[in-house]
């Protein structure tokens, strides 16, 4: 499935909709105001939370950490500390498996796999909208964490430049 996703996400307090290929809006993500870190909730369309992403304010890498409804810890997202030939991050998962994350971030041409398989693809080149790129997910992957590890991605890298 595809989703398309608007950029300057990060203002916040500012809401907003995630729709799928056919327009269709499918997650909200609502940037919370008044907490001491950031925090972003992705809700479904019928607005049950599906993640919270909440930026680790104190770490020697800056983090963001991703949690299920309940508020446990799913996985978190950080930047690796040596990556000569291009920008990497990695997605520490809670069983201990990892995710991949590669390519151009900055331009939003990056993939996202799992033992060397892509199960999401992020492209700006899918829709005509400036401010908007696509992420593609695979059958069988899990569609709320990986829109949330895009949202952090987009944050993390935002963050840096």
């Amino acid at each position: 499935m595809k989703y398309q996703v608007r950029e300057r996400l990060f203002s916040i307090g500012e809401d907003f909709w995630i729709e799928d290929e056919h327009g269709t809006k499918a997650f909200l993500v609502d940037g919370k105001v008044l907490r001491i870190r950031e925090t972003f909730e992705l809700k479904d369309a019928g607005g049950r939370v599906v993640a919270v992403i909440k930026h680790k304010a104190v770490s020697i890498r800056d983090a963001m950490k991703i949690e299920d409804h309940r508020g446990e810890v799913i996985a978190t997202v950080r930047k690796k500390l040596f990556t000569p030939f291009r920008d990497k991050y990695h997605v520490e998962l809670r069983d201990g498996g990892e995710l991949e994350i590669h390519g151009n971030l900055i331009d939003k041409d990056y993939r996202i796999e799992s033992h060397g398989d892509r199960i999401a693809e992020i492209s700006r080149k899918w829709f005509r909208l400036r401010d908007s790129y696509g992420v593609r997910i695979a059958d069988g992957a899990d569609t709320g964490l990986l829109l949330a590890v895009a949202v952090c991605v987009e944050h993390l890298v935002a963050e840096d430049a």
